[in-house]
């Protein structure tokens, strides 16, 4: 086994302000403010001048690739600090016109494929969703919540037992971060 010693560091925009207590990690900036636990094992997280060190003395590959994820998800939340992760879906319905509200922390849609029983996406914490027309915008400083909040309304309407290329109803992401579809 190949040990090796490793740091990856992220420097930090002006005007965030980062906190690291332990495993736990947040970063402010304004009235934004996201904040996550991680699960770290033998890596160590540091603030420094530069920036967020994460290294590990005789780390393996697994750390290495630890390590990285979490370097990513550091960098997520720095950019989602000062700016929203927007997804955009789209409403497509062609044999049953369907009704899409937002009701709480969930989404309704009603009559989709002419069902009776209505479909219900959860929402999570922190994600603001508008719904214009045939399009839904969901916007969050928190990637992974707009994302799954995105995954969750899509998979409320996938059409099981039927075949895909007749039946074409469902909400669908059409953009998101970084790129569109």
């Amino acid at each position: 086994m190949v040990k090796q010693e490793m740091e990856r560091i992220k420097e930090i925009p002006e005007g965030v302000v980062v906190e690291i207590i332990g495993d736990k990690i947040k970063v402010k900036k304004g009235s934004s403010e996201i904040e996550r636990v991680f699960s770290l094992g033998d890596l160590k997280l540091e603030k420094t001048d530069k920036g967020i060190k994460i290294s590990c003395k005789n780390g393996t590959k697994r750390e290495g690739k630890m390590a990285g994820t979490i370097a990513a998800h550091i960098r997520n939340m720095l950019i989602g600090v000062g700016q929203d992760f927007v997804y955009k879906l789209e409403i497509c319905n062609v044999h049953f016109p369907m009704n899409v509200k937002l009701e709480g922390e969930k989404i309704v849609v009603k009559s989709f494929l002419g069902e009776s029983v209505d479909r219900h996406a959860k929402v999570l914490p922190g994600v603001k969703v508008e719904i214009k027309g045939n399009e839904i915008v969901l916007s969050s400083p928190n990637r992974e919540s707009a994302g799954q909040t995105a995954a969750n309304i899509e998979k409320a309407t996938r059409v099981g037992r039927r075949d895909r290329r007749v039946f074409q109803d469902g909400i669908f992401i059409t953009e998101k971060p970084g790129r569109d579809l």
